[in-house]
């Protein structure tokens, strides 16, 4: 269910934000990040191209030091596999994305989450577009290099019409992705991922029979999602609000269901707390069933620093990357 919140005014200006996230995003690379956010997306390649000057942020395991003892400064080893990265962001606008407890609503923070992913492909000199997928249609904007380019782009998603409580779901246009971006490029799909009847039944094993294991045919994972998974690296990105977690103690309030089209009053009783419950159970249940890799998914609050939680999901690939 969800509570009408205060339109997002990352509409308003996108720009101006985008200008004061950027800041946020240099001064992190420039200074907690360094080649973390590489490493978290390329990995090491094998096959050995040629030795080129180390540069800050280089992964120092491929320094060579026999050049670097002769030249008297450092070098390192290239690999064939290094590539610039790609990044597709897939905006899921589903309606229930208005709900807000507190000063901004879920979209608000996610329409942030994804403008922050962007300026730091372009900060890193990769290409970078976005699918916007909303009730009535989808918008594409194909990946492109260089500052300009991508910061007019993320404007121009942080400034799509938010939908109505009332419009219908969106529907992603999964074929289309199969084929949008290169092969190996990062698909990077930020949503609500609610419980969606259609998905929590297909989820459900028959009477009698094991529990399904995360990520087996037939669970919650779109139609061609794993065609997606085997083409490009696959995360996933979603906020939560405080009251989805827990609902508040001791309060009556007035909440907008989109899917009733109604609006009903939450007394906090116990057969809506059992329905919470299981809400919330079916939800994650779904959610891990899509990204069954902890390395692939992030989940922050509206009350969380977003940026400081995509410094600590670069932080554990790169170490997950470094122990392979």
């Amino acid at each position: 269910m969800s509570a009408i919140a205060p339109a997002p005014n990352v509409s308003a200006n996108p720009l101006a934000l985008l200008r004061q996230l950027e800041w946020r995003v240099r001064h992190a690379v420039e200074n907690v990040l360094s080649g973390e956010y590489r490493s978290a997306f390329r990995g090491r390649g094998m096959e050995f191209d040629q030795v080129v000057k180390y540069e800050f942020g280089d992964d120092v395991r491929d320094i060579d030091w026999n050049v670097t003892a002769r030249l008297g400064e450092p070098y390192r080893k290239k690999f064939v596999e290094e590539r610039e990265v790609t990044l597709l962001v897939v905006f899921e606008d589903s309606p229930s994305l208005h709900f807000g407890s507190g000063a901004q609503s879920k979209r608000e923070a996610l329409l942030e989450l994804a403008g922050l992913v962007m300026l730091l492909g372009a900060v890193n000199r990769d290409r970078v577009g976005f699918v916007h997928a909303g009730p009535y249609g989808n918008l594409f904007r194909e990946p492109v290099r260089g500052r300009g380019q991508i910061l007019h782009s993320a404007a121009t998603l942080l400034a799509r019409p938010a939908p109505a409580p009332t419009d219908p779901a969106p529907e992603i246009p999964w074929r289309f992705l199969a084929r949008a971006a290169p092969k190996h490029s990062v698909l990077l799909w930020l949503g609500d991922f609610p419980p969606r009847p259609e998905l929590v039944e297909r989820t459900r094993p028959a009477p009698g029979a094991p529990p399904r294991q995360p990520g087996a045919p037939g669970g919650a994972a779109p139609e061609g999602w794993t065609i997606l998974q085997r083409r490009y690296q696959t995360m996933g990105f979603r906020v939560d609000d405080p009251w989805e977690r827990a609902l508040p103690a001791g309060e009556s309030f007035a909440a907008y269901d989109p899917t009733a089209g109604r609006l009903v009053t939450i007394d906090g009783n116990a057969a809506e707390r059992a329905a919470h419950a299981t809400w919330c159970r079916e939800r994650e249940t779904l959610w891990l069933e899509t990204f069954p890799d902890p390395l692939s998914r992030l989940v922050v609050t509206t009350e969380q620093n977003r940026l400081d939680a995509l410094v600590r999901f670069f932080h554990a690939r790169m170490r997950a990357g470094s122990r392979r």
